[in-house]
Parts: C-alpha cells; sequence; structure tokens
C-alpha cells in the first residue's frame, strides 16, 4: 500500500490532481484506511498512472470518466473503452505526423541554414530566389 503523497511523487503530479480525478470519477473511488487516508494498492497506482498518460496524451476527462464508469460494468458495455482508446489513438498518430512535419521542417532549416546566410548576403535585397517554404515537402511519408 502507498500513500497519496508516495503515489504523487511516483508520477510527477500534486495530491490535488489525484484528489480531483477521484472526486470526478477519473479513477476509481481509493479506499481510506482507519485512519481516513487513502491506501493505494497496485490497482488503484495503475488507475492514477493510465490517468495521467491518457491525459498527457490528449484525452479529455469527460472521456477518462466515461472511460471509468465503462471499467465498472459487465458485458458488451465495457467494450465502448476500447473504442475510447482507438479514437485517442487516432488522434495521437495525427499529432505525431503533425510533428514529424514540423520536426523535418527544423531539420532541414538547420541543415540549410549556412547555405541560406550566405545567399542572404549576397543577394541582400533580391526576393528572387527565395525558396517558398509552403511548397516543400516536410510530411512524413507513409
Amino acid at each position: 500500500m502507498k500513500s497519496i503523497k508516495e503515489v504523487a511523487d511516483m508520477f510527477g503530479i500534486t495530491t490535488d490532481t489525484i484528489r480531483y480525478y477521484e472526486q470526478v470519477g477519473v479513477i476509481p473511488t481509493i479506499t481510506r484506511g482507519e485512519n481516513g487516508y487513502r491506501q493505494f494498492t497496485t490497482q488503484d497506482i495503475n488507475w492514477v498512472f493510465l490517468a495521467k498518460s491518457l491525459r498527457s496524451a490528449g484525452v479529455s476527462i469527460e472521456s477518462l470518466i466515461q472511460f471509468t464508469l465503462l471499467s465498472q460494468v459487465e458485458g458488451d458495455e465495457r467494450l465502448a473503452q476500447k473504442d475510447i482508446l482507438k479514437e485517442q489513438l487516432v488522434e495521437v498518430d495525427s499529432k505525431l505526423e503533425e510533428m514529424m512535419s514540423v520536426r523535418n521542417l527544423l531539420q532541414y532549416k538547420i541543415d540549410t541554414y549556412d547555405e541560406h546566410i550566405a545567399r542572404i548576403n549576397e543577394e541582400f535585397k533580391s526576393n528572387e530566389r527565395v525558396e517558398e517554404l509552403w511548397n516543400q515537402s516536410f510530411r512524413v511519408k507513409n
């Protein structure tokens, strides 16, 4: 068993965040000891980790609440959890593609920086040879 402080420290979040997650239903209710303090089991810690990870990936609080509620039902209804995860995976993949595109642009600018500065110095007032970055292909190739 771990305390709320220990769990918060494990994941670099505040105890207030964990309390909020429990209060709104992002994580299931945590068992309390005789002293009234939360006692986190491994399963509880897994829920905190999952909530933190999914929030970092952009999953909304509402979706996390729905995900948690679905974990407490039986039968085919619970399969909707997988749909929530699939939707988020599509979103993360899209963000990754966009970030890779930006990364490729940055790498291109770094790789051609010296050449670009030399060209600027040679043709300080001419716009004829200015490249059209928007027409360059920095998209990630599938």
